[in-house]
């Protein structure tokens, strides 16, 4: 049986009607005007203006659906492998094939790989900023429906893979079932959201709930629903001693920026850090550094503190989960205040910046003639000048 996620990108509509509708109307209009007067074969050079890590599967495969549907062939040249570094304005792939062919998919093309590349490179960065801690993804809430969920998924593996080679332990899951074969055999992961908390009326509640309907899972703990993290989250311990002492069972900090962990405030969040990382908080920051380290929110302070209150209590093997605007930025900072974090579940390694994100093609040949509008004359093919890899 194929798999599902794979059937469902198989089944995104790659016939003519559907691509017409999708396209810029120029590239409609010009597709009639090339086959009134007469074919040829081009080649695009697609890239983007910044660094990315290339991320280019999702395009790719859904050029070669097209090609199939449509009885022809692409040439895909891939400059540059599926998660290699790509410097600005360097042309990941050229696509060469029948004008009249290719030109109405290139706004479908530049969708399809421009954000994937842009957050892998995010996940990418986020991984080697914290190479020691494991990353969860939880991207698809912020996304714009199920492809855009799909890409980000896909890219975070990628970057993920990247940072891996470099060391890294990387992504290892993500939050739902549909796109957890980016990741590795296996279904989505979590235990529980707030409002499983709400529904029980206590912390501990939920946990029992959950232990006793799924008792064979490992069980993850939200804390900061009540605003007591530290004593909610002692009091799940001192309820499941056996699953803390076996390493089971983790605190998730998702403390909201409106409030301070419990029992911190500025004065207390600088103490914190002086007692085990006085060398984060003794350099110039910008705000929001120092919001990472010492603010509201899940900062370095407050996961140092939760850590101590574990240990102190006698629970060193509770894991912590630390969610909520674990960006490339907020994971630097506590890689800096070796915050004390057993995984980061994150979404913040969709970009920020959409306009980053934008990718481009431009037609550098024309039946075999280079000519390309002034100022993009970087993209021109070198003889011997790029590698050329394996057609499609």
């Amino acid at each position: 049986m194929s798999d599902p996620a794979t059937a469902g990108r198989r089944a995104e509509a790659v016939d003519d009607a559907s691509i017409a509708a999708r396209t810029d109307s120029y590239f409609n209009r010009t597709k009639a005007i090339v086959a009134r007067f007469g074919d040829c074969r081009v080649t695009y050079a697609v890239f983007l203006r910044r660094p990315v890590i290339s991320a280019p599967r999702l395009a790719v495969d859904w050029l070669r659906r097209v090609a199939e549907t449509r009885g022809t062939a692409f040439d895909i040249e891939l400059m540059h492998e599926e998660g290699a570094w790509v410097g600005a304005g360097d042309p990941i792939l050229y696509l060469s094939g029948r004008f009249v062919q290719l030109v109405d998919l290139e706004t479908i093309v530049l969708q399809k790989l421009g954000a994937a590349c842009v957050a892998a490179h995010n996940a990418y960065q986020m991984c080697c900023e914290l190479p020691g801690v494991p990353f969860l993804a939880m991207e698809a809430r912020h996304c714009a429906g199920a492809e855009m969920q799909e890409m980000m998924a896909y890219a975070a593996s990628v970057g993920s893979a990247a940072a891996r080679r470099e060391g890294a332990k990387g992504f290892i899951g993500n939050a739902n079932d549909a796109t957890a074969h980016w990741f590795g055999p296996g279904k989505g992961r979590g235990t529980m959201p707030h409002a499983l908390i709400g529904y029980a009326g206590s912390t501990v509640r939920a946990a029992e709930m959950f232990h006793e309907t799924f008792p064979d899972a490992d069980l993850t703990v939200l804390t900061d629903y009540f605003g007591r993290e530290v004593t909610d989250g002692l009091e799940v311990c001192r309820r499941f001693p056996d699953l803390a002492a076996a390493g089971r069972l983790a605190l998730r900090l998702d403390t909201h920026g409106g409030r301070f962990l419990e029992g911190l405030d500025p004065a207390e969040s600088y103490a914190v850090l002086e007692r085990h990382a006085p060398q984060a908080v003794r350099r110039y920051r910008s705000e929001s550094e120092l919001r990472h380290l010492v603010g509201t929110g899940v900062s370095a302070a407050a996961i140092w503190r939760m850590r101590e209150v574990l240990d102190e209590a006698g629970f060193p093997k509770v894991r912590i989960v630390a969610s909520s605007g674990f960006g490339v930025r907020k994971c630097g900072v506590m890689a800096e205040a070796k915050a004390p974090i057993d995984v980061v579940g994150t979404g913040s390694f969709i970009p920020d910046a959409w306009y980053e994100t934008y990718a481009t093609a431009d037609i550098v040949e024309y039946d075999g003639q280079q000519r390309v509008k002034v100022g993009r004359e970087f993209l021109l093919r070198r003889n011997g000048g790029r590698w050329r890899g394996a057609g499609s």
